[in-house]
């Protein structure tokens, strides 16, 4: 398609661009805003992560149907319904009066997030030859990792100079305009091979134990249900999810393709690279809650200091060919998830009293660690992934990227809340201790990064060390 058009080269991907921006920015832009929303709806500041789980929960669910319907009706048609879904739901979640109406618009506006992240990615990856892949998941991950971290600094600033709820009304106009430049310039692409018919039952088992797994986290370290219900929740979430395994070996077109898992390549850059985001995901939540309730600043100040993150996302873009040219996947993930372990332990050194040029200064470094990390597990998860199979390998990364997300947010919380269960009052020793805790998990993801081989991948990273060992 670019190749036709070199216009569509910049075009295509910046339509999906502002749309995975949005989708973004709302998993994150309500943290600056927490304390001023909960007084508003009349609940607590850190029950409010219900909001941010909820909305990307709802993604992780519906995900699965994005596929199947980019194939059945088009790209097109779905990526544009999919962006008046999400404008729709924001308008709504801004004219919430009540807590269980903000959980509800903030499932509306998930549900057309889930069709727009994986068809704007399907997009991408059919519009741009495979030579170019890095490229366009560049442009699929830049703003993936800057949402998160512009979020916190547009929601403070519209938090105390307006309302919060222009957090949300503020998607109207990029809405808008996606949905007419996408009408425009998108190419109504669909699936070459005849579309099986959709996996209902497989998509109600997935969908139920995902929804399942993190009610069930959630009542960990908040409980709204006796402890033997949350042990009852998890207990089926987890016989829905290895029902549901057993049905795809059997299923013609299961809702979600397990087979993909045998390509190593997208194995580890979605799983152990999920692991390793799912601790890094949860610094986006707990440091801008840090910064207001256990530092005492503003909104403003508070997303200022976070926002420093995003140029590192810009920064690492440039570096990140030579890396890996240099290193291979196997050297740069494991590398990063080091690093962002030990980044994250960093954070428990941080109080009321440390300089903001230092915390500034920490937060841009931790956003290069974090860039290198979700670029490179991004780009390996389809390096090696035929072309046919496409479609069903964005919906599946789609699903588990969300969900590093959710159990990020998830974890994070959870955690804040069992440390602080006694007292009831979120001192910056609480927040130390849950940083301390989070920085475990990306080095949980190191073996898999290790079963790596220099070959994995080296279609796109060019790894100097593959290419010597075919010569030889």
């Amino acid at each position: 398609m670019t190749e036709r058009d070199p216009r569509l080269r910049v075009i295509i991907p910046m339509i999906v661009a502002v749309a995975f921006l949005m989708e973004q920015l709302d998993s994150t832009i309500i943290t600056t805003a927490i304390p001023d929303m909960a007084a508003s709806l009349g609940t607590t500041p850190l029950r409010l992560n219900l909001a941010v789980t909820t909305y990307v929960l709802t993604l992780a669910v519906f995900i699965p149907v994005s596929g199947w319907f980019a194939d059945r009706f088009g790209a097109r048609r779905v990526f544009a319904l999919a962006l008046f879904t999400f404008t729709v739901g924001s308008v709504l979640c801004g004219m919430a009066d009540s807590f269980a109406m903000l959980l509800a618009t903030r499932a509306l506006q998930g549900l057309g997030g889930a069709m727009m992240t994986p068809v704007g990615r399907l997009i991408l990856l059919r519009s741009f030859p495979r030579g170019q892949l890095v490229t366009a998941m560049t442009y699929m991950t830049l703003p993936a990792i800057m949402g998160p971290v512009i979020g916190p600094l547009l929601g403070g600033v519209l938090t105390t100079y307006a309302s919060w709820r222009w957090i949300f009304y503020v998607n109207v106009p990029f809405g808008c305009i996606g949905i007419l430049a996408a009408l425009r310039y998108v190419e109504d692409v669909r699936g070459e091979a005849a579309v099986p018919r959709f996996d209902f039952g497989g998509f109600l088992m997935v969908g139920a134990g995902l929804a399942l797994l993190q009610y069930g986290l959630e009542n960990v370290g908040r409980p709204a249900i006796p402890v033997p219900a949350i042990l009852g929740v998890l207990a089926a979430a987890a016989l829905l999810l290895v029902a549901f395994i057993a049905y795809a070996r059997r299923a013609p077109a299961p809702a979600v393709d397990l087979t993909l898992f045998r390509l190593r390549s997208f194995q580890v850059g979605t799983l152990a690279g999920g692991l390793c985001r799912i601790g890094l995901n949860g610094v986006p939540f707990l440091l801008p809650l840090m910064l207001q309730v256990g530092f005492g600043v503003s909104p403003v100040t508070s997303g200022s200091l976070t926002f420093v993150g995003s140029f590192g996302a810009l920064l690492i873009r440039p570096a990140l060919s030579s890396l890996l040219r240099r290193f291979g996947f196997r050297g740069v993930l494991g590398g990063s998830a080091v690093l962002g372990s030990i980044m994250i332990a960093g954070f428990a050194l941080m109080r009321p009293d440390t300089p903001h040029w230092l915390i500034g200064g920490y937060v841009f470094a931790f956003g290069l660690v974090r860039s290198m990390q979700f670029m490179s597990s991004n780009t390996l998860s389809y390096a090696d992934m035929p072309a046919e199979k496409l479609s069903r390998a964005t919906s599946l990364g789609g699903v588990l990227q969300q969900l590093s997300v959710s159990f990020g947010v998830s974890v994070a919380a959870t955690m804040l809340g069992l440390v602080s269960f006694d007292s009831h009052a979120l001192t910056p020793e609480r927040f130390h201790e849950v940083f301390l805790l989070m920085a475990v998990i990306p080095l949980l993801s190191l073996p898999g990064f290790l079963r790596l081989r220099p070959e994995d991948g080296v279609q796109v990273s060019r790894h100097r060390r593959a290419e010597q060992d075919k010569a030889a």
